[in-house]
C-alpha cells in the first residue's frame, strides 16, 4: 500500500459568474465603483467579502483581494 504525497496547495481559478442587475443598480454600483477607484467587478467582490465576514461567514482560509496593476518599486 502507498500513501499518497500532500498535495501542493495551488492557486485556484477564480470563479466566472453571471450576474444579471436591474440597470440603474448597476449604474450605482459603477459609480461606487469608480469613486473608490476599483472596477464593478472588484466592488462587487469588495462587498460580497464585507458581507460575508459581518455575517460570520466568510472563510478562514480566503485569500485577500489580489491588487492589480504593477507591484511597488521595490527599495534598494
Amino acid at each position: 500500500m502507498t500513501e499518497e504525497a500532500p498535495r501542493a496547495r495551488r492557486p485556484q481559478q477564480r470563479k466566472q459568474v453571471l450576474l444579471r442587475l436591474d440597470p440603474q443598480v448597476h449604474d450605482a454600483l459603477t459609480r461606487w465603483a469608480n469613486d473608490e477607484l476599483r472596477s464593478a467587478n472588484a466592488q462587487i467582490e469588495f462587498l460580497l467579502r464585507k458581507a460575508l465576514a459581518e455575517a460570520g461567514r466568510l472563510p478562514g482560509d480566503v485569500g485577500a483581494i489580489r491588487r492589480r496593476g504593477r507591484p511597488p518599486k521595490a527599495e534598494g
